[in-house]
């Protein structure tokens, strides 16, 4: 292959409304993508951080300072256990994810009725890996008697949205950050890691609850995996010193699910166009999981992109394109030239 087959849309794209997201991606990418998302509009605009707003609500649990912190609509303030409370006996309220999936699905099935979204493509719904949003929102003392409380009400979320979406119409993403902040050890907050919360092996702790989330998604609904350096203003929590560690959790993740893995992604920086980056994707063992490649970067266009896609086809012959992480949070009027761009290097399904 000498060009990319395909495209993906990691998730947030910088658009007002799901029906915007929908027809952009549609008309401009139109058989390059399988499956699009509703661009994670409205308050989750910035992935999980609407998550603590929702927690905070349930009984027994505490915001942490006494000042908001404000992200445009959100309170970005922590939470935590209260004192005296069982973890166990918390009731979280409902997320958010399935309320927004249903309202989007429905624009997605008018579109696709209307003839502006190809007949075959699936609606994307992403989700944050619990592991995520306990790491990332609760004091590491807490985590590990926490998460199981939390991964019980997004598993719930991803119930309701199996019973209310068409399962032939569906694809699942769980998107896994925090778990290669926890692998790169890179302090959250500016503290280090003071316990093994994700358990005594951190490599198998991580992949084993990739592969039961996956495990919790139909043998009849796609699943996927988005793998990310974190998207703070556009910047990795830290950069990867090449992909080694990307192939290592896919490879090991595929090796622990028990069901079909439909795609995994794996991010490049905009900086790497050289060999020593790509090389380790020559040990990749996925199987027939597509790949798709996050080498598009609205800094360099398609130029930069051939760049990193000419290195790449030397170490994986066959992969799509995406960004590095959603564009939510690209600037303003950039989005059509993004998608532009995935469309001007990936050839069509």
């Amino acid at each position: 292959m000498t060009q990319p087959q395909g495209a993906l849309l990691v998730g947030s794209v910088n658009f007002d409304d799901a029906e915007t997201t929908i027809r952009q991606a549609a008309g401009i990418l139109g058989d390059r993508l399988k499956r699009i998302p509703d661009g994670e509009c409205g308050p989750r605009f910035h992935w999980i951080m609407y998550q603590p707003d929702i927690l905070g609500q349930a009984e027994g649990i505490e915001r942490v300072g006494a000042e908001r912190i404000p992200l445009r609509m959100l309170d970005a303030r922590p939470v935590r256990v209260a004192d005296g409370v069982d973890p166990a006996t918390i009731e979280f309220p409902p997320l958010g994810y399935a309320a927004a999936a249903q309202e989007s699905y429905a624009v997605f099935r008018r579109l696709r009725d209307e003839g502006a979204v190809p007949q075959g493509t699936r609606f994307q719904v992403s989700l944050p890996t619990p592991l995520a949003v306990v790491g990332a929102f609760f004091p590491e003392e807490q985590r590990a008697a926490i998460e199981p409380v939390y991964r019980a009400a997004m598993y719930r979320e991803l119930d309701e949205i199996l019973a209310t979406i068409p399962h032939e119409d569906l694809a699942i993403q769980w998107d896994n950050a925090v778990e290669f902040q926890l692998i790169e050890q890179v302090p959250y907050r500016d503290k280090p890691a003071a316990q093994p919360w994700w358990g005594d092996d951190l490599w198998g702790g991580l992949t084993a609850r990739s592969a039961e989330q996956a495990g919790r998604v139909p043998d009849d609904v796609e699943v996927g995996f988005h793998l990310c350096y974190g998207d703070v203003a556009e910047k990795h929590f830290i950069e990867p010193k090449d992909a080694a560690n990307l192939v290592r959790f896919a490879n090991m993740l595929v090796a622990a699910s028990t069901r079909r893995i439909d795609w995994i992604h794996l991010p490049v920086p905009i900086e790497r166009d050289d060999d020593a980056y790509f090389a380790p994707l020559d040990g990749l063992q996925i199987g027939d999981t597509e790949l798709y490649l996050g080498l598009v970067h609205r800094e360099d266009g398609a130029e930069g992109a051939q760049r990193r896609i000419d290195v790449a086809l030397k170490h994986a012959p066959v992969f799509g394109v995406a960004t590095e992480c959603g564009i939510g949070r690209a600037p303003e009027g950039t989005t059509d030239g993004i998608l532009r761009t995935h469309a001007a290097v990936a050839a069509a399904w």
